[in-house]
């Protein structure tokens, strides 16, 4: 684990080895300071020489200055060192993310993946800073502050060497018992942002079913129950605290005790006793920056261990070596496909044997009532997931065949849920063509219908659009989605649900358009009124994962008894709607 993070200091790695050395000559410095301090009391002020004084002053004040300079530039390497390291993380985990197809998407929630992108890589990035700075600083000065003890008086530098084992021992203790609470709490992190992420993104729909109650006790039962883990891992990791003190008192009396008895006994000077007093205070304060610094390694850890099942993640899809690049068109055949969303063959299948061939240049209707895979089919063509079983074509070659990119740059995809993002309007159809100009932009907005409302806002194409689309309407939204699709100018067009928010007339508008504008594009239609699909090509009904029907609407009405159903209930429909 440790490896494959040091992985991503890549151009910091200057500045993090020069970190610990700048660290390590300000921790000798300070060891040094003490015992000039002890030669000044001995030599100067207990002989009255004033000379020496101001000479071992001088030296004093020269010291400190370069423990100060060390102090500076180890503090401003460090932060170099550590935030490079955090933004190369958060890079390395981001582009990873994109990479993934929806079956890896799936596995990770997404305030999970917001998580483990914010908090978890903060908690890494300070491990790492004080590894490199505090955790450098405090065995050096431990070291050193030990060498001088012993230097000055072995015998009572032993009680030094007790308190490092028994705060050794308690260091342990913590480690092994704290590190299983807080692989929790990060997992309870991730529940709680999902609290807050749901409820931020649907916060009208709770307002219009007046929900702010259950809402609010959602959250508060989130937050309880991390609040809960970390009062757990805190019990164990506040026992640090009255451990250190407790051996931080217990130095100090005993240095005391037997260091005023050397003194009577002329065994130790005043100096060397002032001299070991401060080395103790560097000992038992490195021994406490080192706890610290444990306790942060035992967080971020349970940190990285996410980060790395991030980064470690790789797309179920990938490109052969000798790809093909180019689509010659857009007909579609399934070759005994099956699918389960399980990568075990032998999951449950949510297609079945599908056996299907769409000429280039049709329109197909999909018609079947819900949780009958009719997303789920057409995301096979670009890719979105693989079958699991047989085989997908498009333009005559298996899709696995492609690259993944060429071949989603010729299928133009609406899914289900439209997204826009924040942006202006023509920003947010440029995702279709990052080069379309202006009157290509209008042309593509003729077709789906939009140019009449876009044009009534006072910006026009220059409107902002807010984050979720949430200024413009359902059917407004939708519509311009399907601009921005047709911008690629895909050899294939689908339009998962795409029209259900916009009235019957305009949705004859849309696929008119379509007939005229874009005659050989494949263009395959999901919907769930019949008037959307009955003038396709052909249409296929779908039931429980497979075909019940493919034909024409006239033969369907007259074949397929689910179809015939639908078309009856939505006109017997449309015959009281009008009656009324």
């Amino acid at each position: 684990m440790i490896k494959k993070l040091l992985g991503y200091i890549k151009e910091f790695k200057r500045d993090t080895i020069i970190t610990p050395i700048f660290v390590a000559l300000e921790a000798i410095m300070e060891t040094i300071l003490p015992l000039l301090m002890s030669m000044i009391i001995d030599n100067g002020v207990g002989k009255g020489n004033i000379k020496y004084v101001c000479i071992v002053g001088i030296i004093m004040v020269f010291v400190s200055f370069i423990s100060l300079s060390c102090g500076a530039l180890s503090g401003k390497f460090s932060a170099s060192a550590s935030t490079g390291f955090a933004r190369n993380l958060r890079k390395a985990m981001y582009y990873n993310i994109q990479n993934f197809s929806f079956s890896n998407i799936d596995k990770y929630s997404t305030a999970g993946l917001i998580t483990r992108l914010t908090t978890d890589v903060t908690n890494v990035q300070n491990a790492f800073q004080m590894i490199i700075r505090m955790f450098v600083r405090a065995p050096f000065m431990l070291i050193f502050a030990m060498a001088m003890a012993f230097y000055i008086n072995s015998r009572l530098a032993l009680i030094f060497l007790g308190a490092l084992i028994f705060l050794g021992i308690v260091l342990f203790f913590i480690m092994t018992r704290v590190h299983p609470y807080f692989v929790e709490v990060f997992k309870k992190y991730d529940d709680l942002n999902a609290s807050v992420q749901e409820n931020l993104t649907a916060i009208r729909t709770v307002k219009a079913y007046v929900r702010e109650d259950y809402e609010v006790s959602k959250f508060y039962k989130a937050s309880k129950t991390l609040y809960k883990y970390f009062v757990r891992a805190e019990k164990l990791l506040i026992i640090n605290a009255p451990a250190m003190q407790f051996t931080v008192y217990t130095c100090i009396l005993l240095l005391s005790w037997l260091g005023a008895k050397m003194i009577v006994s002329n065994s130790m000077t005043t100096g060397e006793l002032m001299s070991l007093f401060t080395y103790t205070t560097n000992i038992l304060m490195s021994l406490m920056i080192i706890s610290m610094v444990f306790v942060m390694v035992v967080m971020a850890k349970s940190s990285a261990e996410r980060i790395l099942e991030v980064l470690d993640e790789r797309s179920d899809l990938t490109n052969k070596e000798n790809s093909i690049y180019d689509v010659k068109n857009g007909s579609i055949e399934f070759d005994n496909v099956g699918f389960s969303y399980t990568k075990n063959k032998g999951g449950n299948l949510i297609i079945e044997n599908i056996n299907l061939k769409i000429n280039s240049g049709e329109t197909i209707g999909i018609i079947g009532g819900t949780g009958s895979a009719k997303s789920t089919l057409v995301q096979l063509i670009p890719r979105l997931y693989d079958a699991t079983f047989g085989r997908v074509k498009v333009g005559g070659i298996d899709v696995k065949d492609y690259d993944i990119e060429s071949l989603r740059n010729e299928v133009s995809m609406v899914l289900q849920k439209n997204v826009l993002f924040s942006g202006t309007i023509k920003e947010n159809l440029r995702w279709g063509s990052k080069n379309a100009t202006d009157e290509e932009i209008i042309e593509a907005c003729k077709q789906a219908q939009a140019e009449e409302f876009i044009e009534q806002f006072p910006d026009k194409y220059d409107t902002f659009i807010e984050q979720g689309g949430t200024n413009v309407s359902g059917g407004q939204k939708q519509r311009l989605c399907i601009a921005r699709a047709l911008l690629k100018k895909p050899k294939i067009l689908i339009l998962d649900d795409s029209t259900s928010a916009v009235d019957t007339k305009t949705d004859a508008l849309i696929r008119k358009a379509f007939k005229e504008t874009i005659p050989d594009t494949t263009k395959i239609i999901i919907a769930q009124r019949i008037s959307s699909v009955e003038d396709a090509d052909k249409i296929i009904v779908l039931d429980n994962g497979s075909i019940n029907g493919f034909g024409t609407h006239a033969e369907l009405i007259n074949s397929n008894e689910i179809y015939r159903e639908v078309y009856e209930s939505q006109m017997k429909g449309d015959d009281e709607n009008e009656s009324r």
